[in-house]
Parts: structure tokens; C-alpha cells; sequence
């Protein structure tokens, strides 16, 4: 019995170990309380005193009334353990029919016990939602009372040991009917279950089956109780997302040269220029400007060598190479589009009699309405930018055209480069 008692130790520590551990990564995903209420039948097993029983041995199957009441509360540490204390009464006395000699005797029972999850465990949710199993054992004390004979009125304190299978069935989320069935042992009984005390032996070991039903309460806010919450397998870990996201942000484009910024040695080229393997565009004569947008001279079509930096901005303007983009339902510009905001203000303030449209684009996904108004919104948020620079609101239309399919809808790039606002000189 002693080794019982200390494996019951080993497990129930053992779990909670088990349990913090696993839970580090779920806190705060699922309700851990719960309280549970329970009424049924107890069966007394052994011992009795000679001419003593519960029921009638000769029946194999034998119904009392209901004699079996506990309430209990649980937490779990994790969707897998948890622990709960529970208290019982028990009125333990001889069946009319049953022969027996009558009795009457009454127990108080509490209790302690680690609990396992063994439908998680054994992985119910594969073929149910609503069907799972909890598992229970631990330590009890417990008073037994004699009401006839006798010792009525004396009272003996006991303890042992007990383990129990709980069905569960889902009604709601946080409402649980539930089966259970617990066999209870008492490592030092001195009174036999009728309330007499044994006349062979002054150390006896007792024990009773309690079968009962009873409904579970889950308590908490969240969606679902530690019982029910399935974590997602394929969700990968805090040091795994962290290494995605990197990744992530390393193989994007920012200004859409074909270039990864992770490689890309000048990360905000004029979109559509030509740019060779790190990201930098052409530019002979070292002025800052690219030689294809660079007006030329002669036949050859060789450029000019002076060319100020205004005018190469007036030249991408009216080549329609300056856009500003968007992410996904956003209506101010991607962190790729700064230096594009930047060289339309500078170019309005260099040409004071330039006028200028913006016209805002969105891609394909939502419906046409909703895509109508972001693609309004991105061109006045682009506006307010505009004019917060100082920049005569005279000088300034906009225009919402709603969806852009001029690019593949089915590809990322496609998506990216509709979600836009692009300049128009007047």
C-alpha cells in the first residue's frame, strides 16, 4: 500500500511538472476552472459483520436509491492534467428484500486527486467533438458514522485511496453531463460497513464503488475549457515564427526592382527602372539619376551629362513611373513607397505651377464597393500627406478607380502592384 501511495505522489507531481511545462506556449487560450456536482449509488463492498449486506447477494444486479452525493471544483494546469478536490456523503444501509439484518450508517468523505485528459491523451478529437474520458486518482479522509447499534454515535476517521473513470458528454461549451465511476478503499477501517466492529480483525481494509451522474460547470471567458481546447499542431513555436518572419521580410521586394531586399544594395529605385544583380540602376555619368530616364542628345541617343535632379523627377512623373503602394485593406503607403512620397512633394515644390492626380487603385479580393471606397481613401490619405507639406490643395485632384486589373490577379506581385496610387501631371 505504501508504494501505492507514493506512485499516486510521483504521478500527480509528475503531471503538474508535465503540465507547466506544456503550458508555457498556451497560457491564457483556454478556461481551466470548473465546478462539478454529482448523485448516485454507492456500493459498500466490504466488510460487513456476519448477517450484514447491502443488497441481496443472490441478485446479480442490484439498484438502491439514490444514496451518493459529492461536489467538487477542478483546474487544469494544461489540456492534459489538472487537479481537483471534491466532497462526498454517503448513507450506506441494508435493502428492503435483501435479507440483511437492518443498518444504518453514514460517511463524509473529501478528497484530493490529479486529473488526467485521457481523451486528449488519446486523441478522441479524431473521431468526436462531444465524447471524452477524464481519469482520476488520488488520496481521500473520510468519517464514518454509525446510526444503529451499538456503536451510534461513535465516529472513526479513515483513509486510503481512490480512482475513478469520468465520460464526459458536451452539451455547451461550458455546460458537461457527465458519468462517473470511482472505487474508494480505506487502508484502516475499524468498523465493518454495517457500523459493528469486526470481531476477527481491529485493522480491516474497506472498500466501496460509487457509481453517479452529474453535470460539470466550466468557468472563465474564453471559448473553451482545457478539456475541450485542441492546440494547432502545425502552429509552430515562439523561436520558429520569429526565424519565419525574418525569412519572411528578407525575401520581400520593397521597391519592386525584382531584387529581394535582403540582396538589394539600393532598396529604393524608381519603380520600372532597370537595375543590375544587387539592386542598383544604371548610371554612367554618376549623377544620381538613371541613364534610361536621363533625356537624350543626338542621334546615338547618348544622355546628357547635367540634368538636375527635379527634372529627372518631372521625367518620372510623366513616364508614370511613380507610384505609391499599399498592404493588404491599408490605406497609407507600405514603408517601399516613402521615397516615392517623397520625391512627388519635391517635385511639386521644384515646379510651383505643376498640377498633379492621384488616382487610387485596390486589387481584385472584396467586393466592389468596398474596393471603390479604399481606393478613394488611399489617394486622400495620400493627399493629406500631400498638402500637410505645404503644397496648395488647388494644385491637387484625386480619384478613387476601385479594382486595377491590368496585372495578374492570380499571383502575389500581380496583387501587390494593383494595391497603388499613381501620378498623373495635368
Amino acid at each position: 500500500m505504501k508504494k501505492t501511495l507514493i506512485l499516486i505522489a510521483i504521478v500527480a507531481l509528475g503531471s503538474k511538472a508535465v503540465a507547466q511545462e506544456e503550458n508555457l506556449s498556451e497560457k491564457g487560450l483556454f478556461n481551466r476552472w470548473s465546478i462539478e456536482a454529482n448523485v448516485g449509488q454507492n456500493k459498500a463492498v466490504r466488510p460487513y459483520s456476519e448477517g450484514y449486506y447491502s443488497s441481496d447477494p443472490s441478485n446479480y444486479f442490484n439498484f438502491s436509491g439514490v444514496d451518493h452525493y459529492d461536489l467538487g471544483v477542478r483546474y487544469m494546469f494544461s489540456n492534459l492534467f489538472g487537479l481537483k478536490i471534491d466532497g462526498a456523503y454517503d448513507l450506506i444501509e441494508s435493502q428492503s428484500g435483501s435479507g440483511s439484518l437492518p443498518f444504518e450508517t453514514k460517511q463524509y468523505r473529501l478528497g484530493l486527486q490529479g486529473v488526467a485528459n485521457l481523451g486528449r491523451i488519446m486523441r478522441f478529437e479524431t473521431f468526436t467533438s462531444r465524447f471524452n474520458i477524464l481519469g482520476h486518482a488520488g488520496l481521500q479522509v473520510s468519517r464514518l458514522e454509525p446510526q444503529t447499534g451499538l456503536n451510534e454515535g461513535v465516529t472513526e476517521d479513515n483513509g486510503g485511496i481512490m480512482l475513478g473513470l469520468t465520460p464526459q458528454l458536451r452539451i455547451t461549451d461550458w455546460l458537461v453531463l457527465t458519468g462517473d465511476f470511482t472505487v474508494i478503499s480505506n487502508v484502516r477501517q475499524h468498523f465493518n460497513w454495517d457500523g459493528n466492529y469486526s470481531a476477527e480483525d481491529n485493522n480491516l481494509s474497506g472498500m466501496m464503488y460509487n457509481t453517479s451522474l452529474g453535470l460539470t460547470v466550466y468557468l472563465g471567458k474564453k471559448e473553451k475549457h482545457a478539456d475541450w481546447y485542441i492546440p494547432n499542431a502545425s502552429k509552430p513555436n515562439e523561436e520558429t515564427q520569429k526565424r519565419l518572419d525574418n525569412l519572411e521580410k528578407s525575401i520581400q521586394d520593397t521597391d519592386r526592382d525584382g531584387v529581394i531586399d535582403a540582396f538589394d544594395l539600393q532598396n529604393n529605385t524608381p519603380n520600372g527602372v532597370t537595375v543590375d544583380r544587387v539592386g542598383r540602376f544604371i548610371d554612367v555619368n554618376k549623377n544620381g539619376i538613371p541613364d534610361e530616364l536621363e533625356p537624350k542628345d543626338g542621334k546615338d541617343g547618348a544622355t546628357s551629362a547635367v540634368v538636375s535632379k527635379q527634372d529627372a523627377i518631372k521625367l518620372l512623373i510623366e513616364k508614370g513611373y511613380v507610384n505609391v503602394f499599399y498592404d493588404v485593406n491599408e490605406d497609407q503607403p507600405n514603408s517601399g513607397s516613402t521615397n516615392n512620397v517623397y520625391y512627388i512633394i519635391k517635385f511639386l515644390r521644384s515646379y510651383p505651377d505643376a498640377k498633379i492626380t492621384l488616382k487610387g487603385f485596390a486589387d481584385v479580393r472584396g467586393n466592389e464597393k468596398s474596393n471603390k471606397d479604399l481606393s478613394q481613401r488611399r489617394a486622400e490619405k495620400l493627399y493629406d500627406i500631400v498638402r500637410a507639406s505645404g503644397i496648395d490643395a488647388s494644385r491637387i485632384k484625386i480619384s478613387g478607380e476601385g479594382v486595377d486589373k491590368d496585372y495578374p490577379t492570380d499571383t502575389k506581385i500581380g496583387l501587390d502592384l494593383a494595391r497603388r496610387v499613381s501620378i498623373f501631371l495635368e
